[in-house]
């Protein structure tokens, strides 16, 4: 199996996480007084969700 089909296969994963981990982060950032460590932790499961699209893109670009 090439790199490609991994990534591919294991989007639905990273899909899933990064959902959970950014709605974690929005919660908390909902119920914290200070609400920029609930949004960092956002736009890091934001990251995590849309990093099989962004491998894609890069290699796309670099042929």
């Amino acid at each position: 199996m090439n790199p490609q089909d991994l990534l591919e296969a294991a989007t639905l994963a990273f899909n899933l996480v990064g959902m959970v981990v950014c709605l974690v982060g929005l919660t908390l950032a909902q119920k914290m007084s200070r609400k920029w460590p609930g949004y960092v932790i956002a736009v890091i499961g934001f990251q995590i969700a849309t990093m099989p699209m962004f491998y894609q893109l890069v290699v796309m670009l670099r042929h």
